[in-house]
């Protein structure tokens, strides 16, 4: 998944992705990219020309102290949260000083796309939109209407498919669609958790961060968001994980790792996926291992639960342990894996079309 989410009268999160220096801008646009240079698909005729906008669709998250309620107030709305439980959430942030990264890191994967698009002369507005925070979903939906624009492909930050990081966002741009009267036609992009780029961009990742321990045998050990059991039985995410983790220790010949759950939320009596992060790590040092190399591959980016869950506690822990600790940064803007968005977008451009989940895709349902 990708961060900050929530489920039923429970929440927890799966961040996405942000843009500009003005948080309350709801588009990126280069005009000095704007050009007449044709793009794939330009010459078709209009009822079935190539779409003619990105958009970046994301979690959001608060950037300041004093939005670090009203966002959670967002997230939150119409779940039976137990305030004690939302205030817990409100410390992780205010730990930051109430700012998550993740605005600032999405726009530098968003810069970083661009360029990469430009440099195959496909030349594209992205705009940004968030599902709980500025820029808003449907306000970017009316900026993209008031530019005219008529087709846009949606990127979400997600890169295994669950109901919150996959149908959600599908439900989210539906919404946003209907809410704004003469919306663009908007087509998901299929998520890109099983492209080779991003399993090169993991495995870089993961060797950076042994070189860090060289000189220890440490153990390799992924971690993705943790979802309810019943959640995850109606999509792919685990056998997705699985897949991804296989690929990358594959590429680096790993002799033994492991896929374990961070983040977890809600009631003890819903079974959500295991084993925890900071039990696996205690685990691991019982069984006398001394050196951990954590690689969030869940995650696409260094936001709020990374740097919270992974290099507070689980560092804390392996600190009380007397284990080495290194954790190995998300794939962020590693050229490997913006190459890959860029082929994402690119290939539905050549094929002026998408094609989309089954109807039936991570649907949740009443396991809510």
């Amino acid at each position: 998944m990708e961060s900050e989410s929530d489920s039923g009268s429970t929440f927890y999160f799966t961040i996405s992705t942000d843009l500009n220096d003005d948080p309350t801008k709801t588009r990126y646009l280069n005009t000095q990219t704007m050009t007449n240079s044709p793009v794939p698909g330009s010459n078709m005729p209009n009822s079935t020309r190539s779409y003619d906008a990105v958009i970046l669709v994301s979690f959001g998250g608060p950037e300041g102290h004093d939005e670090v309620m009203p966002f959670l107030d967002n997230v939150l709305r119409g779940r039976n949260v137990p305030e004690a439980r939302k205030l817990e959430v409100a410390q992780h942030y205010y730990h930051f000083d109430g700012a998550s990264p993740i605005n600032q890191l999405n726009r530098e994967l968003i810069a970083a796309l661009e360029h990469e698009l430009v440099d195959r002369n496909i030349r594209l507005p992205i705009y940004f939109g968030n599902r709980n925070w500025h820029p808003l979903l449907a306000d970017t939906v009316q900026d993209m209407r008031s530019d005219g624009v008529c087709r846009a492909l949606a990127l979400v930050t997600s890169a295994f498919g669950s109901w919150s990081g996959c149908r959600q966002y599908q439900d989210d741009i539906d919404r946003a669609c209907a809410e704004v009267s003469g919306a663009p036609a908007i087509d998901k992009l299929p998520l890109f958790g099983q492209r080779a780029g991003f399993a090169e961009a993991v495995a870089a990742r993961v060797a950076a961060a042994c070189d860090v321990l060289a000189g220890t045998e440490a153990r390799v050990v992924f971690t993705a968001h943790s979802v309810p059991c019943s959640m995850a039985d109606c999509g792919p995410y685990k056998q997705q994980l699985v897949d991804a983790c296989e690929e990358v220790a594959r590429r680096l010949q790993l002799p033994c790792w492991d896929l374990v759950y961070q983040s977890r939320s809600g009631p003890p009596s819903q079974p959500w996926l295991e084993p925890d992060i900071c039990d696996h790590l205690r685990s691991l040092a019982d069984d006398g291992v001394s050196a951990v190399v954590v690689q969030p591959i869940g995650f696409i980016s260094d936001h709020l639960e990374v740097l919270f869950d992974l290099d507070v506690e689980a560092r804390g822990l392996c600190d009380e342990l007397g284990m080495q600790f290194a954790r190995a940064a998300t794939v962020g803007t590693h050229a490997a894996f913006v190459k890959a968005l860029a082929d994402h977008v690119a290939e539905a451009l050549e094929a002026g079309a998408v094609t989309g989940c089954r109807s039936d895709c991570c649907d949740y349902g009443s396991g809510r």
